[in-house]
């Protein structure tokens, strides 16, 4: 049975190669597209799951509330006495905890010398709590010695080519302090699909001993620097015991200076460890993740264009139902039944789509490396190493012969012998009133996805183009050093001597970063000092830090570095600010009491509002204030004409200031451009996408035009012979076929309207989406088809209505 359904595959093939040709060809596209989709799906979902606890690995993060009850701040980190404190406060709870440190030192052995950012101080539990390898050593080690330090087999290639790494000594550059720690573990490399990936772990003791000790850093809950994770104990609910941890904040944290409770103001969250790659987008996190969302987006679109490729296959099948009403009724007549007919017509479509999984898989093998390294995964289709990938492939398969097959076999089965053989069959019009509805929901997806990259790519030139307050071109960024932060002025008049380099300053943080850091503050408002009940976060910086980046103050001054004063009292706040305070206008502030942290001082200026974060954050309250003792970021402004030669003159400094550092200089508007990378590769896969869900629509729309016209050879040879002009015959073959467009079209508008007002949700600054996007996406596919149409149109009507007539 199977042999002769492949017979008529081949039949039908040799008699219309080109509807099958696009049978083929766009289920081929659909199921390669959906092939990769579900590959990098699939890789996100598997997150973190290899750990053998998953289940029960939890981590802790903490979140600040204004007095309104809203979230001012929320990290993946938290203080470092949180984790032990859980420990001790709900032993029967939790069975375990691990907290990372996380730090980016200089590591040297003998000539070579890296900064490193997969390094993390670790409590010796680690091993205990998560699954990795540990090859060599012992894990003990990282709690009995302060030196200990285990890397991963890829870095003991890096540092010790094939030499066994175990007892050598590296030597580490610790906060301007050298110091020698010896290998003592040797890991496998961490899987990728791993939240964070991990290249050192090293004993947390230096880091107790940088906090002053045990004793000092069990009290420290202002500095939230530390993933903390929990192994909970068998049948520990996480929502359950997340609701203790308001009691425990409250015991060991007491009141605030107002006598409010401090769990009121600060809370700590569990996130199941496999949710945080794609359901945690913090404030702060170890690296960046993934969004649930762009998954779910990725999945339809899939299913979108193998959708539109199985619309292709029912439309053709049906449209072509009158060439095989012959062969249906000959069956009927001996005595073949509907049920067998059901079942050939399905068969012969798991057949076509057999055949349309093995040219899938072809594409597969020649995209994957390129998809896989777009989205900067590790992404197989090793059918060897998971065979139950084949079983996913003839799933696959079977669901498309299933959708693609189903209407066109019921729809043939169903012709009654006597109409047919007698030669007054004709499909009903209900028949073609659904293919009229298949091809129209077509064209509404592809114009949805066209709306998609319309919107998308319109975001990203707001956001990249947008004035963003301050000036950001021409603004390098080089981490300074002890020494150089020591030494700031003399190694800002230094450099500043080169033509090239027009203005040097320094800062806690630069434009393009997070702004994570804050403290408690008050205000003079209305002549009283009251305490003040939102967040404001702090960058420390040099006196002309305003001035290099140009970013212009709107009322009272700029640090001056003759007022002696401004270095230990003055602040300038933002607009922002100014406006949560309470105060009416920047003018006021000025001169005002305000007091932040533990420094008591007065308002000296007002700076216009700009995007220190990137457009996806709102504005937020800002201080400024003089303190280069804690700013590690150095800024130089340069030339842009004279950009090569400076480089190159900056690069020989520094390798004179920080001689064991790599040259490695950032610049803050691709700093901004970074921060859009997500949005970058949604563009860049929606446009593909769209391209292709475009290109399957129109071979579907070519295929129907083409039958149409030749279902129509006779009437066009004798409008012709009538005098029919050939725009009279264009028209009448494609104006029912732009009518499917244009309804298309229509249904697309508010549902693509919606779906992308939601997806810019996302931003704090966005642009408005406006008619013109969907005029546009109309104009686009409109366009297409009607060029795919008329082709086949004008085709038709300058054939010789003669040879037309007489061959019909």
């Amino acid at each position: 049975m199977v042999s002769n359904y492949f017979k008529i595959v081949l039949r039908n093939t040799k008699k219309h190669p080109l509807y099958v040709l696009i049978n083929i060809f766009g289920l081929a596209i659909g199921m390669a597209v959906s092939i990769l989709i579900l590959l990098f799906v699939q890789h996100e979902l598997s997150y973190d799951r290899y750990h053998d606890k998953a289940d029960r690995i939890v981590r802790v993060s903490r979140a600040w509330y204004n007095q309104d009850g809203e979230v001012s701040l929320h990290l993946g980190h938290a203080a470092p006495p949180f984790g032990p404190l859980i420990k001790s406060d709900f032993g029967d709870d939790v069975e375990n905890v691990v907290r990372f440190f996380n730090f980016n030192p200089l590591i040297k052995y003998k000539q070579e010398a890296f900064v490193e950012e997969r390094f993390f101080f670790a409590d010796p539990e680690v091993f205990d709590v998560f699954s990795w390898q540990l090859l060599e050593g012992n894990a003990k080690d990282l709690g009995e010695f302060s030196d200990a330090i285990f890397l991963t087999e890829s870095m003991a290639k890096k540092y010790f080519g094939n030499e066994n790494p175990i007892g050598k000594f590296l030597e580490l550059e610790l906060v301007g302090q050298k110091s020698p720690f010896q290998v003592r573990g040797l890991m496998a490399d961490t899987p990728d699909n791993s939240h964070f990936q991990v290249d050192f772990l090293a004993s947390m003791r230096p880091v107790n001993d940088f906090y002053g000790g045990e004793e000092q850093m069990m009290q420290n809950f202002g500095s939230n620097n530390f993933s903390t994770y929990l192994l909970l104990s068998e049948g520990v609910d996480i929502e359950e015991f997340e609701a203790k941890l308001p009691g425990l904040i409250d015991r060991h944290m007491g009141e605030n200076q107002a006598g409010v409770a401090a769990s009121k103001g600060t809370r700590l969250q569990l996130w199941p460890i496999t949710d945080i790659h794609l359901h945690s987008n913090l404030d702060s996190e170890i690296e960046p993740n993934g969004n649930i969302d762009y998954v779910y987006t990725y999945l339809a679109v899939a299913l979108f264009i193998l959708l539109i490729a199985c619309i292709n296959f029912m439309n053709l099948s049906t449209a072509r139902s009158s060439l095989r009403s012959m062969e249906v009724g000959l069956r009927k007549v001996m005595g073949a039944d509907r049920s067998g007919l059901v079942k050939q017509f399905m068969g012969e479509s798991f057949i076509m789509a057999l055949i349309a999984l093995f040219f899938a898989v072809v594409l597969v093998y020649i995209f994957l490396p390129v998809f896989a390294d777009f989205t900067d995964k590790k992404l197989s289709l090793n059918l060897i190493q998971h065979p139950e990938y084949l079983i996913g492939l003839l799933g696959l398969a079977i669901l498309v012969g299933l959708i693609s097959g189903s209407y066109p076999a019921l729809f043939l089965s169903g012709f009654y012998p006597s109409r047919v053989l007698k030669g007054v069959f004709k499909a009903g019009s209900g028949h073609k009133q659904f293919r009229s509805v298949l091809v129209t929901g077509q064209f509404a997806i592809s114009v949805m996805l066209i709306v998609a990259v319309l919107v998308v790519i319109n975001q990203l030139d707001f956001m990249q183009s947008k004035d963003l307050g301050f000036k950001k071109e021409d603004l390098v960024v080089l981490p300074a050093s002890q020494s150089i932060t020591q030494n700031y002025l003399i190694v800002k008049d230094r450099l500043e001597n080169h033509p090239g380099i027009q203005e040097i300053s320094i800062s806690s943080r630069v434009p393009s970063g997070r702004l994570l850091d804050s403290q408690g503050a008050s205000a003079e408002v209305n002549g009283e000092l009251s305490q003040v009940n939102i967040r404001i976060a702090d960058i420390h910086v040099a006196h002309n830090f305003v001035q290099t980046y140009g970013i212009p103050i709107v009322a009272g001054r700029n640090f001056d570095f003759l007022q002696a004063t401004d270095s230990t009292e003055g602040f300038v706040l933002n607009e922002a600010a100014v406006r949560a305070i309470g105060w009416a206008s920047a003018e006021e502030a000025v001169g005002k009491q305000f007091n932040y942290g533990g420094r008591n001082g007065y308002v000296t200026g007002v700076m216009k509002d700009f995007h220190f974060e990137s457009l996806h954050q709102p504005i937020v309250p800002i201080v400024f204030m003089i303190s280069v003792d804690r700013s590690n970021l150095v800024s130089i402004k340069i030339d842009a004409d004279k950009k090569e030669e400076t480089m190159a003159y900056l690069r020989e400094e520094w390798q004179q200031l920080r001689p064991d550092y790599p040259f490695d200089p950032q610049f803050v508007d691709e700093g901004f451009n970074r921060q859009y990378e997500a949005e970058n590769i949604v563009k860049t896969i929606f446009t593909f996408f769209a391209g292709l869900a475009v290109l399957i629509s129109i071979l579907g729309l070519l295929g129907l035009t083409t039958f149409e016209t030749e279902q129509r050879t006779r009437e066009i040879g004798i409008r012709k012979v009538m005098g029919a002009e050939t725009f009279n015959i264009v028209t009448l073959l494609g104006k029912d076929f732009m009518k499917l467009v244009l309804f298309g079209f229509l249904i697309a508008v508010p549902i693509s309207w919606y779906g992308m007002s939601q997806w810019l949700e996302d931003f704090a600054f966005r642009i408005g989406i406006s008619w013109q996007i969907f005029l546009v996406a109309g104009l686009v596919a409109g366009l297409i088809a009607a060029v795919t149409v008329s082709g086949q149109a004008i085709k038709a009507a300058l054939a010789n209505p003669v040879k037309s007539i007489k061959n019909e």
